[in-house]
């Protein structure tokens, strides 16, 4: 068993829901965050209140589950990635479980 931690905008939510289910994750928990990027001078200096930092509102997904549920999952997030026209995949890790109870 391993630990599967996702994060993507929120305009993508269904999709990562989809992927979810088309890969037999059943079990799963998620919670809205704010994503950050580090953005150019240019851009900061061009906005009205450049000292301010605004977040892009994005999700955080994480199960625990078996590596062939993963596996499924990494390849159709593949495969939704390379199609996307945006510069926000969904991006996806892996952390081994050492014990659990």
């Amino acid at each position: 068993m391993k630990l599967l931690i996702v994060t993507v905008v929120d305009q993508f939510e269904k999709e990562v829901l989809r992927l979810f289910k088309e890969s037999s994750i059943e079990s799963y928990s998620g919670s809205d965050i704010e994503g950050y990027k580090n953005g150019s001078s240019f851009m900061m200096n061009a906005s009205w209140f450049p000292s301010e930092k605004s977040g892009a509102d994005s999700l955080l997904f994480f199960s625990f589950t078996e590596d062939k549920k993963i596996d499924i999952f990494f390849s159709l997030v593949a495969q939704f990635n390379e199609k996307l026209e945006t510069n926000n995949p969904i991006h996806a890790v892996v952390v081994p479980i050492e014990r659990s109870i």
